[in-house]
């Protein structure tokens, strides 16, 4: 159960790079790739998918934790994806769009890593 678990961390870890990188990487021409939003619906669902499996262990969860981190997940998740339709249209999307979910996903990751 562990090889199973440590596969859902490295897709989560993953999938948060390829947001945070995307947006580093479009930082001077701000916009939300196709990338950033494939990683926004795996940083979710790996996330989900660990909490379920640390449910069913025997350690326990700082449920507000994992709820404010779940609606952060989701708010970059919606700018994801309002982002890449947008661009898909040929349709500016707007620097508060792109940084939005490049700042929110970064903040994601400071509340997992520093909210003990």
């Amino acid at each position: 159960m562990d090889v199973v678990k440590y596969l859902f961390v490295a897709v989560h870890l993953l999938s948060m790079a390829a947001i945070v990188g995307g947006w580093f990487a479009r930082f001077r021409t701000p916009s939300v790739t196709a990338v950033q939003l494939i990683g926004a619906c795996g940083a979710v669902l790996s996330g989900l998918i660990l909490v379920g499996l640390a449910e069913m262990g025997d350690g326990s969860l700082n449920h507000a934790k994992i709820g404010v981190k779940l609606v952060l997940a989701l708010a970059v998740l919606g700018a994801a994806i309002v982002g890449t339709l947008k661009a898909r249209k040929d349709q500016p999307v707007s620097t508060g769009l792109a940084h939005a979910v490049g700042g929110t996903a970064l903040i994601n990751v400071l509340i997992a890593t520093l909210w003990h």
